[in-house]
């Protein structure tokens, strides 16, 4: 599983003209799911995402993580993360998970990070979203759990 992960002062996603998801200061985490991803891992990344120190604290360091300072969490499914770029000039998606596959391992971490943290939005999978985003920073770090 695949996430890449940016710091924002605020983020939302749209679709046909609705936004459904929307976060002030938080993480926008873009979510890539591979063919031997499992429930396993969808809760290793929940704890990675929520867990992971990309805010400042009072010296000005990376210390404090999203439920720290108290921000949101922007779940957003993008199998294109899972992409196979490196021979040619179009990506290969032998490398994401089936959409079915994908669909429910999204809805778990989904439920995982709601169990745990209160304060998270999501996209919709299968959807043709627009995101947009004010990368604070920026900071923009790929997580990946094995």
């Amino acid at each position: 599983m695949i996430a890449i992960i940016q710091r924002v002062s605020s983020a939302n996603v749209v679709v046909s003209k609705k936004t459904i998801g929307a976060i002030n200061l938080g993480i926008l985490a873009l979510i890539g799911i591979q063919p031997n991803d499992d429930e396993a891992k969808s809760q290793r990344m929940c704890h990675k995402l929520l867990n992971y120190r990309i805010f400042s604290d009072d010296d000005d360091k990376m210390n404090l993580n999203v439920q720290q300072v108290n921000g949101g969490l922007l779940l957003v499914p993008q199998f294109t993360i899972a992409a196979d770029t490196s021979t040619g000039m179009r990506a290969s998606f032998t490398r994401a998970a089936s959409p079915d596959k994908g669909q429910r391992l999204f809805n778990h971490l989904i439920q995982q990070a709601k169990n745990t943290y209160s304060t998270i939005e999501t996209g919709e999978f299968g959807a043709d979203m627009q995101v947009n985003l004010s990368n604070e920073g920026p900071v923009t770090f790929i997580l990946e759990v094995q």
